[in-house]
């Protein structure tokens, strides 16, 4: 009996850790990887939403819930209908504090206020329900992704951006064409639909509490060994080793110009947009760029920041300095249309005054050659 206790206890903490990687795997799938404290709170709202339906379902059937209330050992001096009413205060209480995290998932700039934040709250009750039922579906989804993967040897990696609004297309055509220079095939296609609806059902259901987490549409980047699926705020890319790496490289190296933050802290963009603005003017004013570029060297070096965001936007920096350097050393072969003629130099007036002398020359020689011939038919008519 023992050895069959220990065999329960194994596949128990197995399941759990199984279920655990499935919500995990099934949030990322709907939100994409978000990062920092939302992606714990993200998890945390997508466990209530599980919940309350175990516990909505235990209030409903009392059988199930006297099943599901087995696996809790229920103190005997506790009576069973507080127990149950309990559940019921919890499949109230669950979908407002759903309600209430949601508002501190949203910005800061776009979280409602006055009226507008009760019905954001309000609206966790049919969030929730539609979060359960996405959540329990891409869990499923999640995992066939994950055999799949490991049956094909791919790998999974994850850049984070926060696409600026309205920039959603003009990212994913970016994406497309930087890929496609690391000689990465991709082509573009709608997401499948086992992907994509969910986080539409979603958006009709969360207002401003989570809207802003899901696309209006979900696209696919995809080649033989490589998929992308573009998020607002992530980039999963999937596919081989080799095209993972070289996927992540481009996208570090090139898509620095696009309408999205590399990074996540509201420093560190700051310090991107500053950075996107030298960009624009080194094609035309290098020198006075470089000089910028001495004072955000200063910012940058205060930026209580992630390390990894750190490395991001001091290598943005070091991009725009190339930039630079080959606009400085294409300079002296070009001429501004500003600039006037410069006067002839030695060399010139030595080139001219050689051929000047040539000229005189062949002159001489001609009439050396003419002359005689002139005496001799003179001495002819004598």
């Amino acid at each position: 009996m023992a050895i069959v206790g220990s065999l329960f206890a194994m596949v128990g903490r197995f399941a759990g850790r199984l279920l655990n990687s499935a919500l995990g795997w099934a949030t990322i799938l709907l939100f994409g990887k978000v990062e920092g404290r939302k992606q714990t709170l993200l998890l945390v709202i997508a466990l209530g939403a599980l919940l309350w339906v175990v516990v909505l379902v235990g209030v409903a059937i009392p059988d199930i819930g006297t099943f599901l209330l087995a696996f809790v050992p229920v103190p005997d001096f506790v009576d069973e209908s507080i127990v149950r009413l309990a559940m019921l205060v919890a499949a109230i209480a669950i979908p407002l504090l759903i309600g209430i995290g949601a508002l501190f998932v949203t910005e800061a700039a776009s979280r409602p206020h006055g009226v507008a934040v009760v019905t954001t709250v309000l609206r966790g009750y049919p969030f929730t329900l539609v979060l359960a039922l996405t959540i329990g579906l891409l869990a499923v989804v999640s995992l066939v992704r994950k055999a799949m993967s490991l049956a094909r040897r791919w790998e999974d990696a994850h850049v984070p951006v926060i696409v600026k609004p309205g920039g959603y297309d003009q990212v994913l055509r970016d994406l497309k064409d930087v890929l496609v220079d690391a000689e990465l095939r991709v082509d573009t296609r709608p997401a499948p639909v086992i992907l994509s609806l969910p986080p539409r059902l979603l958006d009709k259901v969360a207002g401003k509490g989570l809207g802003a987490l899901v696309p209006d549409r979900l696209m696919l980047l995809r080649a033989p060994e490589l998929e992308v699926l573009v998020y607002p705020s992530d980039i999963a890319i999937s596919g081989s080793k080799a095209a993972v790496a070289r996927a992540r490289a481009a996208i570090a190296t090139k898509l620095t110009d696009s309408p999205a933050y590399m990074t996540t802290s509201a420093e560190s963009e700051r310090v991107e947009d500053a950075i996107r603005r030298l960009v624009g003017e080194a094609e035309t004013n290098p020198d006075e760029v470089a000089a910028r570029l001495q004072g955000l060297d200063d910012e940058i070096a205060r930026l209580e920041v992630p390390f990894d965001e750190w490395e991001t936007v001091y290598r943005e920096r070091l991009q725009v300095e190339a930039r630079i350097r080959s606009r400085q050393d294409a300079a002296p072969a070009e001429r501004r249309p500003d600039e006037p003629e410069s006067e002839p130099s030695l060399v010139r007036l030595f080139g001219w005054a050689s051929l000047v002398l040539i000229a005189v020359d062949v002159v001489l020689l001609v009439a050396e050659r003419v002359a005689p011939r002139r005496e001799k038919r003179g001495r002819l008519r004598i």
